[in-house]
């Protein structure tokens, strides 16, 4: 196991949805402190629209979803992270994690992260009856199902989770959580 940053730094987990995909790209590279997380369809996604997945993130450290334990989970435990983003986040991932499944190294940091109370924001793709999304050549129309929908609506009532539905909603969201990290470590420090 890497040896343990200086403070908390942000996880970002990315799941195999070209939605919204170039712009959560764009944040991770303006944000310092931050460590990747791929799915497997992760990973794939990042590729077929022309990216390095090592390349995103010069800055921080990169996790795949390799092992059937998901061994980097246990850098929640030990307080590597302050905060959890998973963003884009497939209607299959959404579904498991309404449901409580943590099959995957994705679906895994955000039940521990939960359990380490850690909060999360998620980029839910499925959040409107209608929708325009890149596919790698072209832009597609689809209109997510009212499954795919409703697991989104549950998500949002999940403890320690935030469920934001665009790129702008997304930063304003990782704004606000990373003030509040800041504004606690000032209190820390004052109360030595």
């Amino acid at each position: 196991m890497q040896a343990r940053p200086d403070k908390p730094r942000l996880a970002w987990a990315v799941t195999g949805s070209g939605h919204y995909l170039e712009e959560c790209l764009e944040i991770i590279r303006d944000l310092d402190d931050v460590d990747i997380f791929y799915s497997r369809a992760g990973e794939e996604v990042v590729r077929m629209y022309g990216h390095d997945p090592k390349g995103i993130n010069h800055k921080g450290r990169v996790y795949r979803d390799r092992a059937a334990s998901s061994p980097p989970v246990g850098l929640f435990y030990r307080g590597d992270y302050h905060s959890l983003v998973v963003a884009p986040a497939t209607s299959n991932t959404v579904a498991k994690m309404v449901l409580g499944l943590s099959d995957s190294l994705v679906t895994n940091v955000y039940a521990q992260a939960g359990k380490c109370r850690i909060p999360s924001i998620i980029l839910a793709c499925d959040t409107e009856q209608e929708i325009d999304t890149p596919a790698p050549d072209r832009i597609v129309r689809v209109w997510p199902r009212e499954i795919d929908l409703a697991h989104t609506h549950k998500l949002r009532s999940y403890e320690a989770t935030t469920v934001v539905e665009n790129p702008e909603k997304l930063l304003a969201a990782i704004k606000v959580r990373l003030e509040e990290v800041n504004q606690q470590a000032i209190d820390v420090a004052e109360t030595r």
